[in-house]
């Protein structure tokens, strides 16, 4: 499906894509599944008329207000804990919590200029890294002089003066596919000003966004998702909408999206900063223009504001009884019976068209996940009640640990294995609960191309086989330190069992 994974962007061309600040693995809000489980999420507290620093006073309101025991600034905090607290103070947030009047917020601009907003934001830029915008100006040269480059970014700001770069346009393959991903790298100073927005207006939607949406969201991911997809399948909801939205970031609709924007932020400056984020020209090649739709892919406050113009569709079916699971603009929606997978796809149907999204011919269908043929979602594939990494997966592994064993590949042993080592322990991690079969192919087929190096350095061509497995055993690649997909896995299992 369509959407931006980090996984599948080259190293060293991240640029802004992040997802914000304790993002990785979010809360378990359903039943025990077979990913694990991490802290809580934040809560949400009772809607009510006080508005402070950000929000624009009454008369009314000016007297001091008494905060209602469950929200008390000290309970509030742990809530909101991923929240970047030179922004948000504990009496914002108890705002948040409780309410603004009509529920818009004025004066955010001074929380997105003020220097040590940008410092914090900087922070999360020089962790991302990435690579350089259209001025060549990489993380590592925008830190050497790092306190001027801040002061004038808080100077153009506050005068109302500064103005996005154009954004550097490269593509990417697709994995297991022919096509290419475009993504948009905007400059290291765009990076920080957007993160600095982000940190400013996430909490405020964030608020309100519907529980079924995992995707760029603080302590919530993929594994949350997969979890509740789990959980959902066990208690027989096995016919599933699997759809897609076609080129979903290249065409969301600025106008509308704008004015969902508008519905809790009133600020003008911060509104006209945003929009000049969304009308950045791009630059490919010798080439320069301005996309009339959509947010470039790769920007830091494009994940954010998919998830904003998503939101109504999440609240949409929320209310009327389906169970969808979506990942940015990845998503599922699981029913008891084919009747409600045919009135969920005429929903989602409806509503796409009317929010000016297309819903892919091709990708979207509806199918009994307990038949052969079953879905793919996250990487994973589901089908008759297994799950198991799906073919693209599979392929990328392969993809990128043939691009570090090449039979060519000067270098030792040791230090072939601990690259390669890297890229199994990430890929474990994620697909650890896939059946034991997977990993022991893996592992075979991942000595087999060590053994060619081997083959290859005495002076032997082909892959590795026959009395290669005699010279140079499985327990010759343990002694190495070869990582074993097998031997986690057992260790994983044994571990879930005690």
């Amino acid at each position: 499906m369509g959407g931006v994974n980090e996984g599948d962007l080259p190293e060293g061309v991240k640029a802004g894509v992040h997802a914000p600040q304790g993002a990785e693995e979010p809360p378990g809000q359903e039943s025990e599944g077979p990913y694990e489980r991490r802290s809580a999420c934040n809560g949400r507290g009772a809607k009510g008329p006080r508005e402070v620093d950000g929000v624009k006073p009454t008369q009314s309101e000016r007297a001091p207000a008494t905060v209602p025991e469950a929200t008390r600034a000290g309970e509030v905090r742990p809530r909101w804990a991923w929240t970047e607290p030179t922004v948000w103070t504990d009496r914002m947030l108890t705002a948040l919590e409780q309410g603004v009047k009509g529920g818009v917020w004025y004066s955010l601009i001074d929380k997105v200029c003020a220097e040590r907003t940008l410092r914090a934001a900087w922070q999360h830029v020089k962790a991302n890294g990435g690579a350089a915008g259209v001025d060549h100006v990489t993380v590592a040269m925008y830190e050497r002089d790092l306190d001027r480059n801040l002061t004038t970014l808080t100077r153009q700001l506050k005068a109302g003066t500064y103005r996005p770069q154009p954004i550097r346009r490269t593509r990417i393959d697709k994995p297991g596919s022919r096509e290419q991903r475009p993504l948009g790298i905007p400059s290291v100073r765009d990076r920080v000003v957007q993160t600095a927005m982000r940190m400013v207006l996430e909490p405020i939607f964030e608020r309100d966004f519907a529980a079924h949406s995992y995707g760029f969201r603080p302590k919530r991911g993929c594994k949350d998702a997969l979890r509740r997809v789990d959980s959902l399948l066990a208690a027989g909801c096995t016919w599933v909408v699997d759809a897609d939205l076609r080129h979903y970031f290249d065409t969301i609709p600025r106008m509308p999206l704008m004015q969902r924007i508008r519905e809790k932020v009133a600020d003008g400056r911060v509104l006209a900063l945003l929009e000049a984020f969304l009308t950045q020209p791009v630059m490919e090649e010798l080439s320069t223009w301005t996309p009339e739709e959509g947010t470039p892919q790769g920007a830091v406050i494009s994940p954010l504001a998919a998830n904003i113009y998503l939101d109504s569709l999440d609240h949409h079916m929320a209310a009327s009884a389906c169970e969808m699971v979506r990942y940015a603009d990845d998503f599922v929606i699981l029913c008891r019976s084919e009747a409600d997978a045919q009135r969920a796809l005429t929903l989602v149907a409806t509503w796409t068209q009317a929010a000016g999204l297309t819903l892919h011919p091709d990708k979207t269908r509806i199918v009994d996940a307990r038949q052969h043929g079953g879905f793919d979602f996250l990487g994973y594939h589901f089908e008759r009640g297994r799950h198991w990494p799906r073919a693209k997966s599979l392929t990328k592994l392969r993809d990128t640990v043939r691009a570090k064993t090449p039979r060519s590949r000067g270098q030792s042993l040791a230090v072939i294995i601990d690259d390669v080592n890297r890229t199994l322990r990430g890929w474990f991690q994620y697909f650890q609960h896939s059946p034991r079969p997977t990993f022991i192919h893996l592992d075979a087929w991942v000595r087999m191309r060590l053994r060619s190096i081997l083959r290859r350095r005495h002076r032997r061509l082909g892959r590795g086989r026959g009395r290669d497995h005699q010279r140079w055993p499985n327990a010759f690649f343990a002694a190495q330190g070869l990582y074993s997909l097998t031997t986690a896995h057992v260790a994983s299992c044994q571990s879930v069992r005690r």
